[in-house]
């Protein structure tokens, strides 16, 4: 079990510039989007591939409130792996570094993205491949 988890140095600005962008309110809501958004995209990770560990500081309730066991199952059924993983915090924090860096690369090859907007089209894209 873990209780905090670190972005990359790297993505802490990342997590500041996107809240502000996207006018999100607080900085977690980011957070669980980019898990999210890295998590649809399909990407798997070795345990690993743990970058740096400098950036924004979340613990496990700041970052999932109560959603934690709905977070914890699609990581778990992602990877194949049970709730008691050690491995488990390590994938979040893969997959919330990546997913920043998805949505801040989103972002520098279109600067006019509207929040709701994008996130209503990442939405209809996770969608679109369900049904």
């Amino acid at each position: 079990m873990f209780t905090q988890i670190k972005t990359s140095i790297k993505n802490k600005e990342a997590v500041t510039v996107l809240t502000r962008k996207f006018g999100l309110g607080a900085e977690n809501v980011i957070a669980r989007i980019a898990i999210a958004c890295s998590l649809q995209s399909g990407v798997k990770f070795s345990p690993l591939d743990i970058k740096d560990s400098g950036g924004k500081e979340y613990s496990k309730n700041v970052l999932f409130g109560n959603l934690y066991p709905v977070y914890a199952s699609i990581m778990c059924k992602h990877y194949n792996i049970r709730m008691s993983d050690k491995d488990l915090p390590r994938y979040f924090k893969l997959h919330l570094d990546d997913g920043l860096e998805k949505i801040m690369q989103d972002l520098k090859d279109n600067p006019n993205l509207v929040g709701f907007d994008y996130l209503f089209d990442k939405i209809e894209l996770g969608l679109n491949e369900i049904c």
